[in-house]
């Protein structure tokens, strides 16, 4: 019997590995269904999900040029739980902004400049002053 892409058929699980799950069809061929094909919700250990001898429903993926067949035991499911997804950002709030001139944007810089400088100024002096006082004793 062939296997058809997208076609789904009943297994059985004949192995399991950290990576997914070997299942031989009722068509008598055998296909593998990696972790992130068993479930929508994430999976660290596949024992949790599977056994051996289970019974599972599986849809063909892929066939490759080697004759390996790709499963899916997710999308062979009737009702496949909706995939967990975070809402979309909402839209952006569009707040006209105030045109500011170069000349304004100029001036801020020279007083916040000034402003900086003259508190470095400060405590340079504070310390020059502190020094003198300890070198005069």
């Amino acid at each position: 019997m062939n296997v058809e892409l997208g076609q789904i058929v009943k297994g059985t699980v004949t192995g399991i590995t950290k990576f997914g799950a070997f299942v031989k069809m009722e068509t008598g061929k055998s296909g593998m269904v990696h972790i992130s094909e068993i479930s929508n919700n994430y999976i660290s250990e596949i024992k949790d999900h599977l056994s051996e001898g289970q019974e599972v429903k599986v849809k063909i993926l892929s066939v490759d040029e080697k004759g390996r067949i790709s499963l899916s035991i997710k999308k062979a499911m009737d009702n496949p739980a909706p995939v967990k997804t975070s809402a979309p950002p909402p839209p952006p709030v569009h707040t006209p902004k105030k045109t500011v001139s170069f000349e304004d944007m100029l001036q801020k810089f020279k007083q916040d400049s000034d402003e900086k400088f003259s508190d470095v100024k400060g405590q340079k002096e504070s310390r020059k002053a502190n020094y003198e006082k300890r070198s005069r004793k």
